[in-house]
C-alpha cells in the first residue's frame, strides 16, 4: 500500500470511544468545509463496527450543517434493529455538540437470488487517460491559487475523466459524465472497508454533473453549492484498488437544487453499486 493509501485508510478508521461512540479526524482537501465523502465513509465505518455476519447493502444520508475541517467528528451509532436477515443502524455525526450529518444503513446476510443489471457504457478504458492532477498541470495553467491547490492535491483516489471539463471555462454539454477511479495502493481483503472507501469516493464529481448543461462548474465564483443528501446501494463485490467506472447523469435541476445519479462498474462490466444525490445549487 502506498503512503497516500495508508493515510486514507487511517483517516477512515475511527477511534472507538466507548460502545456505539466513535471519533474521526478531519482533513483539508481544498474546500471550505469538511468533505462530504469523509463523513459518509467514516459514518459507514462506525456502523459496520456494530454489525456481524452481514454486509451493508444500502445507506441514506442527509447533510445537516457544514462541518469544520479543522475539528474532529464524533459518530454516535444507534443499533436500531437486528433481524434474521437484515440489520439497521442509524448514525449521527456531531461537532461541538450539534449534529452535522445523519445516516441510516441497512445490512444483509448474504443470499442468492435473481440477477440482472444495466450494461456498462461503451467508453475508453483508463489506460492512457490523464488523471486530475496531470490535467491540472497540462491545461489549467491560469487558475487561482486556491483552485490550483485543490487540483494539485495529492489524491488518495485517482480519477481519470473520460471527458475532461475545464474548471473555469467549461462548454455546455449534456448532463452525462464518465470517469475511472481507483484507490492508490493495494488494500487489505476486507469487503466492508472497500465499501467504506467507495462511500468516501462517491461524493466526488457527482453533483457537478448537474452543472454541465449550463456551462458552469463549482470552481467559478458565481456558484454556491452544497450536498443535501446522498444514497448508495451496493450490488456486488468489488475492490477499490482496481479500476471502477463511475457513470453519472443528472435528470433534473430546478428550484435551486440539482439531482444526480451514478452507476459504478468494474472494469469487466459488473455493476457493483449505484448512487443518487441532491444538492443546493445557487448562482450568486
Amino acid at each position: 500500500m502506498t503512503d497516500i493509501g495508508h493515510d486514507l485508510l487511517k483517516h477512515l478508521t475511527l477511534e472507538r470511544l466507548e460502545e456505539n461512540l466513535y471519533r474521526g479526524d478531519s482533513r483539508d482537501i481544498g474546500g471550505p468545509n469538511v468533505f462530504g465523502g469523509q463523513v459518509l465513509g467514516q459514518a459507514l465505518f462506525a456502523a459496520s463496527q456494530t454489525v456481524e455476519g452481514r454486509d451493508v447493502h444500502s445507506l441514506h444520508a442527509y447533510f445537516l450543517r457544514p462541518g469544520d475541517k479543522n475539528a474532529p467528528v464524533v459518530y454516535e451509532v444507534e443499533q436500531t434493529r437486528d433481524g434474521k436477515s437484515y440489520a439497521t443502524r442509524r448514525i449521527v455525526a456531531i461537532q461541538r455538540g450539534k449534529p452535522i450529518f445523519n445516516m441510516s444503513a441497512s445490512f444483509q446476510v448474504r443470499e442468492e437470488g435473481i440477477e440482472h443489471q444495466f450494461a456498462m457504457p461503451v467508453v475508453p478504458g483508463p489506460d492512457g487517460l490523464p488523471n486530475m492532477t496531470e490535467l491540472a498541470r497540462q491545461t489549467f495553467v491560469e487558475v487561482p491559487d486556491k483552485l490550483s491547490r485543490f487540483l494539485s492535491w495529492q489524491r488518495p483516489i485517482e480519477f481519470r475523466p473520460v471527458q475532461p471539463t475545464h474548471p473555469l471555462h467549461p462548454e455546455a454539454c449534456p448532463p452525462f459524465r464518465n470517469l475511472w477511479m481507483r484507490a492508490n495502493g493495494v488494500f487489505p481483503d476486507d469487503p466492508a472497508m472497500h465499501k467504506v472507501l467507495l462511500a468516501y469516493a462517491s461524493d466526488f464529481s457527482l453533483l457537478g454533473t448537474a452543472l454541465l448543461p449550463h456551462a458552469l462548474t463549482f470552481y467559478q465564483s458565481t456558484i454556491r453549492a452544497a450536498s443535501l443528501d446522498h444514497a448508495m446501494w451496493f450490488h456486488r463485490d468489488f475492490r477499490m484498488d482496481e479500476w471502477l467506472l463511475y457513470s453519472m447523469d443528472s435528470p433534473s435541476a430546478s428550484h435551486g437544487r440539482g439531482f444526480s445519479r451514478g452507476n459504478l462498474f468494474s472494469r469487466e462490466g459488473k455493476l457493483v453499486a449505484s448512487v443518487a444525490q441532491e444538492g443546493m445549487i445557487r448562482k450568486i
